[in-house]
């Protein structure tokens, strides 16, 4: 596996390893036996309810359609699940693998969008070979699609310390000040206490605060007493609880 270097747009620099060409093929597999999975459900659908008797009695146009609308999860899956699960579908999660952005940001609708796609020439039509010769000569592990979409697929297996991770120690009776902080990802907490981290080190008090504001805009938290550094220790710590307990 390559190691992928991040420069968040607070100049943060966070290292991943890269997915691992085998992790991706297989996880790739268990997303087809998914597909097959639901294909089998359908048809057995439709048999046991009798609805080819129904669809032989729509004119062609209309039987196509529904057939179309009854085969479109499958076919849509990978977009769905990665746009719903950030970056992750189900034979993502598990093998513990996500696509992420490389520019630090988090991934939006349309760069899933990009790698289905070419995911449609690269392993559909294909049968992989593109995908897979991509991702061998490619220094950080990506296929078309991610080179397209300026993403790559990391693994989320690194043996790392909790100082290194966005997880935090809590007491047993804590008790959260802002529930907003939910409104956050898991790259926004990554991004907050890398940067805090760094600032804190540095002494650089203009970006606490500017990070501090920040936060504030983006969950809509209001009537904070604590400063700069508490406020934000605080908003890793009640992510950190509630995720937990969701």
């Amino acid at each position: 596996m390559n190691e992928l270097s991040i420069n968040t747009s607070q100049n943060v620099k966070i290292n991943f390893k890269t997915a691992s060409v085998g992790d991706r093929i297989l996880a790739q597999l268990l997303d087809s036996v998914v597909v097959i999975a639901y294909f089998a459900v359908v048809y057995f659908a439709i048999e046991l309810f009798n609805l080819d008797r129904f669809l032989s009695k729509l004119d062609g146009w209309s039987e196509n359609a529904v057939f179309i609308l009854m085969f479109s999860p499958a076919f849509l899956g990978t977009l769905v699940q990665e746009s719903l699960w950030e970056g992750q579908t189900i034979g993502k999660r598990i093998l513990k693998i996500r696509v992420i952005k490389i520019d630090g940001y988090q991934a939006s609708f349309g760069d899933y969008l990009i790698r289905w796609m070419f995911s449609i020439v690269e392993i559909s039509i294909a049968s992989g070979m593109i995908a897979m010769l991509a991702v061998i000569f490619s220094k950080k592990n990506q296929r078309l699609g991610d080179m397209a979409a300026g993403t790559a697929v990391v693994s989320l297996k690194n043996n790392i310390n909790i100082n290194h991770t966005i997880l935090q120690e809590l007491q047993s009776d804590y008790v959260p000040m802002y529930p907003l902080v939910i409104k956050l990802s898991d790259n926004d907490i990554r991004i907050v206490k890398e940067t805090l981290e760094n600032a804190i080190i540095t002494r650089d008090y203009e970006t606490i605060t500017k990070l501090k504001e920040k936060v504030i805009s983006v969950t809509g938290i209001k009537n904070s007493y604590q400063n700069d550094q508490e406020f934000l220790k605080t908003v890793l710590k009640d992510y950190n609880f509630y995720t937990q307990n969701m």
